[in-house]
């Protein structure tokens, strides 16, 4: 088993012999490799590769033994469960510092011949100080033979072919749901499109019902657009007060609350400043109390140095004092013999006094010496007891220094947690501020979009005002023009009730004259909004000269009417009805112009919303026409089987007009 632990692109310098130092993107991969087929051992296998040359390949494969020699050489101090990581992590560094010029960890790879082909290479990891170039590690890698390229390209293949099938299944999954999709979206455009020419058959009849519906509606719209813009200005100013109210007691509370910050901030300051001032004197007489510490170490070095040298001089006066007694013990034993040899032998006294003056005077000199070494031996034993006094002097006076530094650094320790509480403190201030700040601007900032919308709402109430004048003014003129065609109409039935014109035979006139036939003397009056049919037809000029001029007249004062004020209509006179028609005929005409001259002329009642033109829905012109078509040609069938037993019908009859 082979667990992959690094695989990663690393810029690596390379070196050869006499050739140029080049930098590359090699591909480092180690893999810890557990074997357990004999014995269970461990290897740590690192692999060099390049993604551009297949060629290049170099191994390494350190055992746990490989390792013992490698750490004994290079002087590593990590075992080796924790090499690979260590070894991970100074690539890692060599990554970090890649995009540098100048980097810190770099990895080399050299080689001593000329080419990187057959022969061993070093792969060393060096850090760069500003003092010299310190390896860190240095791997001696081997070049892959040829079946170990053989084998590293067929992994790479087989790892390539695994890709491969992977994309392809995938790419056929995303191929069936495409076309699953793509069939669902069909299907659903089917129905979507179905449903469409559903809405468009049901808008057709919806249309009919909503011309009729819209003058009331129109009366309403308007006293609720009056009291909606009553509202809309009341709440608008209530709404204003409202937010400057509460604008200026937010920014006075921000205000205050700034000021009792900058206070605050200023007393923290100043605390700063005193503790500063503070820490510099204790760090001052801390120095003095270090100095004066050394001092006193220095002193009772000195003193314990006298110590052991009057020590050792003691122990030479006692070892001397022991001789000395020993000597006069022995000199007494000397004594006591002799004494018994005097008794012993009296006889021998007289020739042994001379002997024995000169023993006593000895005895007296050495008595004399025995008692100035006593006296040198208490002086010495006083002044040991007086230096052990002072030692023990000085170590109170140590301890108490000690102590004494023990509170100084806990006391600077407390004052150093004081200073860190108050610079967090001072920190979460500062950002409460820039919160305050920030959350101001942003109240700014909605103060002004709300002024904004405040202007946007009362431009939009000055448009609708607007549009609500010239829509009343649109109303009356329409009024005005429709009374006065009415009046235009009765006074020409009148007439053509009194006096009936000739006309020519009906076959010869309807051959003449195209179904498509379009009079030359129509006027039309431009519009800058949507194009509406205020009347259906033209009176011929040839076969209605009187009706004719009076229309004329009226046709010009209309767009004189329009040219000069209000919104520009297309205005079209409707024909002249002779009086030698039937009461049938007479009545399915006047039923069809009356509709046509309702349904043309009454989408100038609809509001803007539904005038505006849009690109999903049918225009209302056309589906005007196409009714005012349909009803012209029920009433030309009429007339056609009234013609039989009564007079022919007008030429209106048989070709209606057409924009």
């Amino acid at each position: 088993m082979a667990d992959l632990l690094f695989n990663q692109l690393v810029a690596t310098q390379i070196k050869c012999k006499d050739c140029e130092e080049r930098r590359v993107n090699v591909r480092v991969c180690i893999e810890l490799q557990s074997v357990s087929s004999p014995v269970h051992k461990k290897d740590l296998i690192v692999r060099l590769t390049d993604d551009t040359d297949p060629f290049f390949l170099f191994n390494l494969v350190i055992s746990e033994e490989e390792f013992q020699s490698l750490k004994c050489q290079q002087s590593l101090l990590v075992d080796f469960s924790a090499f690979p990581q260590r070894f991970i992590d100074l690539l890692q560094q060599c990554i970090q510092e890649q995009s540098k010029e100048v980097p810190r960890f770099l990895l080399q790879l050299v080689s001593s011949a000329s080419v990187l082909d057959h022969t061993p290479a070093f792969l060393n990891v060096v850090e760069t100080n500003p003092f010299k170039h310190l390896t860190h590690l240095s791997l001696k890698l081997l070049p892959g033979s040829d079946t170990d390229i053989k084998k590293y390209l067929a992994i790479c293949l087989r790892g390539i072919k695994e890709e491969k099938l992977l994309l392809e299944r995938k790419l056929k999954k995303t191929e069936d749901d495409l076309g699953r999709q793509l069939s669902y979206t069909q299907q659903t455009l089917s129905e979507k499109s179905r449903e469409l020419d559903r809405l468009r058959s049901e808008w057709t009849t919806q249309a009919a019902t909503l011309t009729n519906k819209h003058s009331e509606e129109l009366t309403r719209e308007k006293e609720k657009a009056l009291q909606t813009h009553s509202q809309w200005q009341q709440q608008n100013e209530q709404q204003r007060k409202e937010l400057e109210s509460l604008h200026h007691k937010s920014i006075q509370q921000l205000q205050n609350r700034l000021t009792e910050l900058e206070l605050a901030n200023k007393e923290l300051t100043e605390r700063r400043y005193k503790a500063d001032s503070t820490i510099r004197e204790l760090k001052a007489k801390l120095s003095g109390i270090d100095d004066e510490c050394q001092r006193a170490k220095q002193e009772v070095q000195s003193l314990r140095r006298e110590n052991s040298t009057l020590d050792a001089e003691c122990h030479e006066k006692e070892k001397h004092t022991n001789q000395l007694q020993t000597r006069v013990a022995v000199l007494e034993q000397e004594i006591k013999d002799k004494d018994q040899l005097v008794i012993r032998t009296k006889e021998v006294l007289d020739a042994t006094q001379e002997q024995k003056m000169v023993l006593e005077t000895n005895a007296e000199k050495k008595q004399v010496h025995i008692g100035k070494l006593e006296a040198t031996v208490k002086s010495l034993s006083t002044e040991l007891l007086k230096a052990n006094e002072i030692i023990k002097k000085l170590q109170g006076e140590m301890k108490t220094l000690v102590g004494k530094l023990k509170l100084k650094n806990t006391v600077t320790v407390q004052q150093e947690k004081l200073l860190t509480e108050k610079e967090q403190q001072i920190q979460y201030e500062q950002k409460v501020l820039q919160d305050t700040r920030q959350s101001l601007q942003l109240k700014e900032d909605e103060v002004i979009k709300l002024q904004e919308v405040v202007e946007a709402t009362t431009q939009k109430l000055e448009e609708s005002k607007q549009l609500l004048k010239t829509n009343e003014n649109v109303i009356t003129w329409l009024n005005r023009q429709l009374n006065e065609n009415q009046c235009a109409k009765k006074q020409e039935a009148l007439v053509t009730m009194a006096n009936p014109p000739a006309y020519p035979n009906s076959g010869t006139f309807r051959t003449s004259l195209s179904p498509n036939y379009v009079p030359e003397n129509r006027q039309y009056i431009t519009n800058s909004g949507p194009n509406y049919p205020a009347s259906s037809a033209v009176p011929f000029k040839n076969s209605f000269p009187q009706a004719f001029s009076t229309n004329i007249a009226s046709q010009h004062s209309a767009y004189a009417h329009a040219q000069g004020s209000g919104p520009k209509v297309q205005l079209n006179m409707p024909f002249p009805r002779p009086n030698a028609f039937s009461p049938e005929i007479q009545t399915g005409f006047s039923a069809a112009t009356t509709r046509t001259t309702n349904k043309e002329n009454e989408p100038f009642g609809l509001e803007l919303k539904y005038i505006k033109k849009r690109d999903d829905s049918i225009p209302l012109r056309g589906l005007s026409q196409n009714t005012i078509h349909s009803e012209q040609q029920k009433s030309m069938a009429v007339a056609q089987t009234s013609s039989k037993s009564g007079p022919p019908p007008a030429p209106s009859a048989y070709f209606p007009g057409k924009q």
